[in-house]
């Protein structure tokens, strides 16, 4: 999904998550390589809310937040029938 210039790869992440995340978000960042974006997006359970968005830089580094990238959460869950809160 892309949002106002970022593109990331998001991951359903809400049933099971994928070994060795860093990992993964490198080889499928890969411009000429891989799926190419700037990073990966695991959507999860949340501990305090519905969901919670855990990010990993194109380089494997855990990214603290994204705003584009939250809000493309959002549009997931709720589009997917996750949620039926508005975005």
């Amino acid at each position: 999904m892309e949002g106002l210039g970022n593109d990331y790869i998001y991951l359903n992440c809400l049933e099971e998550v994928p070994e060795d995340l860093p990992a993964l978000a490198v080889r499928l960042s890969r411009r000429h390589f891989g799926v190419g974006a700037d990073g990966l997006i695991c959507i999860r359970p949340g501990r305090t809310g519905d969901f919670t968005m855990e990010m990993y830089n194109a380089d494997g580094s855990r990214g603290a937040m994204c705003g584009n990238g939250i809000r493309c959460v959002g549009k997931y869950v709720y589009d997917k029938g996750f949620t039926q809160r508005p975005a």
